[in-house]
This record gives C-alpha cells, sequence and structure tokens, in this order.
C-alpha cells in the first residue's frame, strides 16, 4: 500500500546546514518539492548549543518560528527578546534578523516561510554587523 502523499516523515527528510547559520541542521518537511506546496515552506531546525543564524535578511519572504525546546535570543529590527518552548516569532520580508542559542541546551523549532525559500545562498541579504 503506497504512504499517504501529503504525509512527510521529519527522519526521511535529508538534513542540511543553511547558509549564514552556525551549528545548524534543517530538515525541509513541506515545500514545493515534498508535498507540492506553492505558497508556504515548513523546515524542522535544530540549533545546538552556541548556534546561531547570523544578521539576514530574506528578500521578499515573511518568516515565523515556532520554538519547541530550548531558550533563544531574537534580534529584529532594533529590538531582542528572549523567547522558549510555546513562543513564536516573526520576521518581516526584507528586516535584518538574527538567531542565537542561549544556554546550553539545543533549540528545537519549526520554521515556516512564506512564500517558500527554498534556501538558496544567492537569496540571503548578510547585513554587516555595526563596527564596535
Amino acid at each position: 500500500m503506497a504512504e499517504f502523499p501529503f504525509v512527510v516523515r521529519a527522519h526521511a527528510c535529508e538534513a542540511y546546514e543553511p547558509a549564514n547559520h552556525v551549528g545548524t541542521r534543517n530538515r525541509r518537511l513541506i515545500g514545493p518539492e515534498t508535498v507540492g506546496a506553492r505558497n508556504l515552506e515548513v523546515v524542522l531546525g535544530e540549533l545546538e548549543p552556541g548556534g546561531e543564524a547570523h544578521r539576514h535578511a530574506h528578500p521578499g519572504i515573511e518568516q515565523a518560528c515556532f520554538i519547541l525546546e530550548g531558550q533563544a535570543r531574537v534580534e529584529c529590527d532594533g529590538r531582542e527578546e528572549e523567547i522558549g518552548p510555546g513562543d513564536a516569532c516573526f520576521f518581516p520580508p526584507d528586516k535584518p534578523h538574527r538567531f542565537t542559542v542561549v544556554g546550553d541546551r539545543p533549540v528545537k523549532l519549526l520554521v515556516i516561510y512564506a512564500p517558500p525559500y527554498g534556501e538558496d545562498a544567492r537569496r540571503v541579504q548578510l547585513v554587516a554587523e555595526a563596527a564596535s
């Protein structure tokens, strides 16, 4: 019997390290190539202690994150907040943002992009850190 075509098993998705991230492994769960989604993408992300997404922006793409495990610091538009399990954050299109693991436990989260991001390094805008 064939498996239901719209069910995705995380363990069956290939892990990758996204551009401009340190200590991060993502698995694309929902997207054009997995279930044919056209308007959103869902990624399961795991960041090890000390892991982070360097300050960057996604041109024309909204991003939301929902924390499943661990603690993180998020920065966007000059504001900073610590978040944990059950919390969500939103990064508007084109807004520089940063995501950093806090503490000595890994962070597990769902990342939602609309429209789908498709992890193409050419679509990431690095934002230079301010000179100290």
